[in-house]
């Protein structure tokens, strides 16, 4: 009877496990290091403030950000996504209508935003392995058509 009771336990940790794969430190609230950060097309702008917050579960992405570099004016982008590389609705973004996450490693994604199937912004995201920093680099076409590589890097706040 004690085998099958740690058996059982041993399977339930497992099964648990397999649920919050992707759990833990890349959960959480992460805010911009513009020191750290570039885009080829120029310098970030002045005061660039954006937090993103990330919620993962065995199989999707809940994402939440605020861009609040124009106080005035903060954007937010809101989105959940399954990481299957299947395409799924962006919702009320002007530049994007589409979102495609696979995941590449157990701390590397490849992230499509796409417009009606055409890919504005290919990136990858990279979580350190000490859970403090995330890594986002990739093209990405600006608004004025202009395409334009960038590494973005942020910390670890919440």
């Amino acid at each position: 009877m004690k085998k099958i009771g740690i058996a059982a336990l041993g399977a339930a940790s497992m099964m648990m496990a397999a649920g919050t794969a992707h759990a833990g430190p890349m959960d959480g609230a992460w805010k911009s290091n513009t020191a750290r950060s570039y885009w080829t097309n120029g310098p970030m702008p002045t005061g660039f403030s954006l937090t993103i917050n990330l919620k993962w579960d065995a199989d999707k992405l809940t994402y939440h950000s605020v861009n609040d570099t124009d106080k005035a004016k903060p954007m937010t982008n809101d989105f959940t996504a399954t990481l299957d590389d299947k395409v799924g609705p962006l919702h009320n973004n002007a530049r994007f209508n589409e979102i495609r996450i696979r995941r590449l490693g157990e701390r590397t994604f490849q992230v499509l935003e796409q417009k009606d199937g055409d890919v504005i912004v290919g990136q990858y995201w990279e979580f350190s392995a000490d859970g403090k920093s995330l890594i986002r680099w990739g093209v990405g076409k600006a608004p004025d058509g202009k395409s334009k590589a960038f590494l973005e890097w942020f910390d670890k706040v919440g």
